[in-house]
């Protein structure tokens, strides 16, 4: 599966517009994470946890999206965004995939 942010893939043309696809995933933090999280922002610096939990989330969230745009017959999924939400109140967060599913010549 072609995977895109731009709307165009070099040295194809488009077809034929599927239409949207997503794939979201919505994680909780983890309260061990948490505690060394808050430690780390009282010194400053990366906060891996939270960078590892948050990558995880995008890869799992493109995966979903490549997944509905191969259920539609897609050959590429082109204008690719990520959003990134709270939810629950802060004690999760949403991260969503998009895109628009295509058929390449």
């Amino acid at each position: 599966m072609i995977i895109s942010t731009t709307f165009d893939v070099h040295g194809r043309n488009v077809t034929q517009h599927l239409g949207l696809v997503r794939g979201n995933v919505v994680r909780s933090r983890f309260i061990g994470r948490d505690i060394v999280a808050g430690l780390r922002m009282i010194v400053g610096g990366e906060i891996h946890e939270y960078t590892k939990l948050l990558a995880e989330s995008r890869e799992q969230a493109l995966d979903r999206m490549v997944q509905h745009a191969q259920s539609l017959g897609a050959d590429a999924v082109i204008g690719v965004r990520f959003e990134t939400t709270d939810a629950g109140q802060g004690q999760a967060t949403e991260v969503l995939a998009y895109g628009t599913a295509v058929k390449l010549a």
